[in-house]
């Protein structure tokens, strides 16, 4: 028998998403319009459309079936993915528009394909950001917790640009490295401020089932295959077809590495000599994270290899070990562990780009100023993402979005009808 659910959203959720769709819709009626691209050429076009569509794969199945392991949380996980996605898109459109058109002095925002790989580039630092308080929010507050992190997100990247502008190439504003720090750690410090001690340490509907952990892997190959292109469609300055091949090839054998290496240590790290689903489907793409900020510098292949291991090696072990850890040292549930699946490989390969950039310098002043500037934007986007997460938090606490109760949480029957379940009196 199903248990009493919270009350009815429809004071909450339907004023909320009306209002802010409405006022989207007035902001692109006044202010957006398409750019003129009659210019273009058709090779241009179609490599683009190719990216964008890459991208929306990953963005709506990925992250989609990616979030459904939950046994009783598959509608929601999947639903509210699309709901978040698609708010963000719209949301980082504006904002990167008018970043653009006060760069350019331009009144209006003019959008083409480009514009929206890079709306869907924020989309995904949102659910990346999501994946840390899946099951435990309802609609209305992914709504707010979305504006917040795309407005967080687009700002770091504007600090960033300003800040150092000469020294540093705008495509490391779109690293796949810093797309996952931020997003990780912003979930992060929101989960530890919506953290409540009254629940259980392991909810008892925090479980992972046949059919959910299936349509969880499916989500995570939908990521796995698509990766090398976001790596790709990252590098907007690449203009030599050699260099996208480089890539391509260094992300995908980075991928092939960092799955490999999470089914054997699954299996070394069981007491029972056993593969965990959960374990593997989330590590098999930290290869993919870490090696996005070395792709640029078009490393050997043994160098992308190496990465991948030891990216996919880190990430196994704090899924292992450190995520139940995380709950009882400092009251931090995090879902889908995005702490060690999204976060420690970004930061990992942050560095590993500092380390192979430091080894192609070779005056030491250039050296030295190059690294203060590339730690100084990894602790820019670190303390940006914290500071962020709290608020976020501290907002998503207020009684009037009617939070869930501590029982109603992972359970897709706080949301959403079932026919087949209800009683006739």
């Amino acid at each position: 028998m199903a248990p009493k659910y919270a009350p009815s959203l429809r004071a909450r959720l339907p004023p909320v998403a009306f209002l802010l769709q409405t006022t989207f819709i007035v902001i692109f009626t006044f202010c957006v319009e398409i750019e003129d691209s009659r210019n273009e050429k058709e090779e241009v076009f179609i490599y683009t459309y190719a990216k964008f569509q890459d991208i929306h794969v990953m963005v709506f199945l990925g992250f989609g079936f990616l979030a459904t392991f939950l046994v009783r949380y598959g509608f929601s996980s999947s639903a509210f993915n699309v709901l978040v996605a698609a708010m963000a898109v719209q949301w980082a459109t504006i904002l990167n528009g008018i970043l653009m058109s006060q760069h350019f002095g331009d009144s209006k925002i003019h959008i083409n394909l480009k514009s929206l790989v890079d709306a869907e580039l924020c989309a995904a630092s949102a659910l990346v950001a999501m994946g840390a308080i899946n099951g435990k929010t309802n609609p209305v507050q992914l709504l707010i917790f979305t504006l917040i992190e795309v407005t967080g997100f687009v700002l770091n990247q504007w600090l960033i640009q300003t800040l150092f502008k000469r020294p540093i190439q705008m495509h490391w504003l779109y690293s796949t490295t810093l797309i996952n720090i931020f997003g990780g750690l912003f979930g992060l410090m929101t989960t530890r401020v919506l953290f409540r001690s009254k629940m259980e340490p392991k909810h008892e509907k925090e479980k992972v089932g046949r059919t959910s952990g299936l349509f969880a892997m499916f989500g995570t190959l939908f990521l796995w295959m698509f990766w090398p292109s976001l790596n790709s469609a990252l590098e907007s300055n690449i203009g030599r077809s050699e260099k996208r091949i480089s890539v391509l090839c260094n992300t995908y054998l980075s991928l092939a590495v960092s799955a490999v290496t999470a089914m054997a240590f699954s299996v070394l790290s069981s007491s029972k000599g056993k593969m965990n689903l959960v374990h593997i489907q989330s590590s098999m793409l930290a290869g993919g994270i870490a090696v996005g900020g070395t792709v640029t510098l078009a490393p050997a292949p043994w160098v992308a290899m190496t990465i991948g291991f030891c990216a996919s090696l880190l990430s196994t072990l704090g899924f292992r070990y450190l995520k139940d850890h995380m709950l009882f040292a400092f009251d931090c549930h995090d879902t889908n562990g995005v702490l060690f699946v999204h976060a420690v490989p970004g930061i990992l390969g942050w560095f590993a780009q500092l380390i192979l950039s430091l080894a192609s310098i070779s005056h030491s002043t250039i050296a030295v100023r190059f690294a203060v500037h590339h730690i100084c934007i990894l602790l820019i986007t670190v303390s940006m993402s914290l500071v962020m997460g709290v608020i976020t938090g501290l907002i998503l606490k207020w009684k009037f979005w009617k939070p869930q109760l501590d029982r109603n949480c992972y359970d897709d029957q706080a949301f959403w009808e079932f026919p087949h379940l209800l009683t006739h009196k």
